[in-house]
């Protein structure tokens, strides 16, 4: 009954020692959030329990039993502002090891010298009476630029008395395992498994710390899982283990779009769009971060553009997750033109093609009306095409006021000689006039008549009209003026021989003339009398003629002969000389005669 008074004493006394003394290695590692942060430097742990913190680790021991052991290693931690390992060249750390109560324990040796982060130095601990020691290290020198934290190699020695009953125990920690990582909401339950020979083995669930990280608030970070026992001897034995909890999901990136498909042909919008996204992390809020992922509001028109949305946490990466908008809300522009051109009274007299010609400044043009041709007559007449732009927008034209007339006016002639009929000279009908009219474009001026003559030969008199499309309407007539028939020179002159006269005689000239049938007694039907030097030509027979002088010199008509007499008054000074006579009458015609003075 003392052993057991005393083994419960000590194992009381231990508790509120390790309770007042001990802290977690998530104390060690990370201060609370209301306290600045502990420098961590290069630590100096035991291996008595799987982490490496300030919580004093306990060796249970049993006086005049076998002594205990565990192994003093260097753990390089980066933060006292030198990087990696403290302990390089020929640089040393030599500390002092020391037990709080010789007299339940001792420890050897009593200083160490490390040499590098490779260093491993056991410690042998001797029980030597009941009760509860300290093993702790304190620095004698340091050659290094660096620092080292003692703390973690502090551990507690508990000797009771030897009893053939009781044993020490063993504390493990099952379902996590120190240095593991866990999805949030996946971490296994943390036990504690005990192993006494005298009491029994048991399980109780672990102690666990608080969460600690920058995304603690989210159940993310680190977490200790701690076991204590003591048996009923007073014996105790304790472990802990150290572990993550992370996102194991990385954020989700969605979208909406309004309206949620396009509304024009070919991926392209007509309306006003808006793009709205939505980016969560359930697992770490706290640890979002969003690369663009702005929302859009698009309201005027503008080509493929593309959008993106990229977002990182404590879970991974997602994106960039990209959306395409092309808008085109306005319509193409459309022109028509005809052609040819009207002329200036706004007519055509042929075919008219109406072109297009469309434009698109954003999607560009899908389908321009084609050409088309009007063939038939009409005022007024008009021609519509519609564009369409690859967006499904449409625009229409319509080319209008297309007046065709491809009819030529209807002409004809008024009085005027006959088509196909033949007058003599001096009995030509008199200049026609017209007539003209059209239908549909009306007429551009009065008609005109052209080609009349009275002249001897062949005649078209044409009337003609011009309608305001340009077209000509025309009615003709064709005759023949016919020429006097002259007969003479009647004797003495004879016609087919030079005849020979007296210089200074009067030579009468008679002749008649006849239209058709008709004999013509108006001397205006003559036009001249010439004469005319001439060639005396050896080879003509010269015949003397006899000059019968009636009359004056002056161009007569003698009813009771039935001709005309012309007196010609020769030159005595002319004597020798030869001479042509020609009579000319007003239609052209002629008769002639070849005379030589002497």
């Amino acid at each position: 009954m003392r052993k057991r008074s005393l083994l419960t004493l000590a194992a009381l006394a231990l508790a509120a020692a390790c309770s007042e003394s001990t802290r977690t290695p998530t104390e060690l590692t990370e201060a609370p959030t209301q306290a600045p942060q502990k420098p961590r430097f290069d630590d100096i742990p035991n291996d008595l329990d799987e982490s490496v913190d300030a919580m004093a680790e306990v060796m249970p021991l049993v006086v005049g039993g076998p002594s205990g052991t565990t192994t003093l290693s260097v753990v390089t931690r980066n933060d006292d502002g030198k990087p990696g390992c403290n302990l390089t060249g020929h640089t040393t750390l030599v500390v002092s090891v020391t037990s709080s109560d010789e007299s339940v324990a001792t420890v050897s040796p009593s200083s160490i010298t490390f040499e590098s982060c490779g260093d491993e130095k056991i410690l042998t601990v001797t029980p030597v009476g009941v009760g509860s020691a300290t093993i702790s290290l304190s620095q004698i020198s340091n050659s290094t630029s660096g620092t080292f934290d003692l703390t973690p190699a502090t551990f507690t020695v508990n000797v009771t008395a030897p009893s053939p009953v009781n044993t020490p125990p063993q504390v493990a920690i099952t379902g996590v395992t120190n240095g593991a990582s866990y999805a949030k909401g996946s971490v296994p339950v943390a036990m504690c498994q005990v192993t006494d020979a005298e009491d029994g083995n048991s399980s109780f669930p672990a102690t666990l710390s608080a969460i600690t990280g920058p995304y603690a608030a989210d159940g993310i970070g680190s977490q200790q899982a701690s076991c204590s026992y003591t048996d009923g001897g007073g014996l105790t034995a304790a472990s802990s283990v150290t572990y993550s909890i992370i996102d194991p999901t990385a954020p989700t990136i969605s979208y909406v779009l309004t309206p949620p498909s396009p509304d024009g042909d070919n991926g392209w919008y007509k309306s006003d769009v808006t793009l709205t996204w939505t980016v969560t992390d359930a697992e770490s809020p706290n640890s979002l971060e969003k690369v663009d992922c702005i929302d859009q509001n698009i309201t005027a028109d503008q080509q493929e553009t593309t959008y993106s949305c990229s977002a990182t946490s404590a879970g991974g990466s997602t994106g960039p997750v990209t959306v395409t908008i092309k808008r085109d809300a306005a319509a193409p522009t459309i022109n028509g033109s005809a052609s040819p051109a009207a002329n200036g009274h706004g007519w055509n007299n042929s075919d008219v093609t109406v072109s297009f010609t469309c434009d698109d400044a954003t999607s560009g043009v899908a389908s321009c009306a084609s050409p088309q041709t009007l063939s038939a007559e009409g005022a007024g007449q008009s021609v519509s095409g519609t564009a369409r732009d690859s967006a499904g927008n449409t625009a229409d034209a319509t080319v209008s006021g297309i007046n065709i007339d491809k009819t030529a006016p209807t002409v004809s002639l008024v009085g005027g000689p006959a088509d196909g009929a033949s007058y003599y000279f001096g009995s030509v009908p008199a200049t026609p006039t017209c007539s003209a009219s059209d239908a549909l474009s009306g007429l551009d001026g009065n008609c005109t008549v052209s080609g009349y003559g009275t002249s001897v030969g062949g005649h078209t008199v044409t009337a003609s009209a011009v309608d305001n499309a340009g077209n000509t309407g025309s009615a003709s007539a064709s005759y023949t003026v016919l020429a006097w028939t002259l007969k003479g020179f009647f004797p003495p002159v004879k016609m087919d021989a030079l005849n020979t006269v007296k210089a200074g005689s009067t030579v009468p000239l008679k002749f008649q003339v006849f239209a058709g049938p008709t004999e013509l007694t108006s001397t205006t039907v003559v036009q001249s009398f010439q004469v005319l030097n001439a060639e005396c030509d050896a080879s003509v027979a010269e015949g003397p003629v006899d000059i019968t002088t009636t009359g004056g010199t002056t161009l007569r008509y003698d009813p009771t002969a039935g001709q005309f007499v012309q007196n010609w008054q020769t030159a005595k000074a002319a004597a020798g000389k030869c001479f042509k006579v020609v009579l000319t009458t007003q239609d052209g015609s002629q008769l002639s005669a070849v005379f030589k003075l002497k």
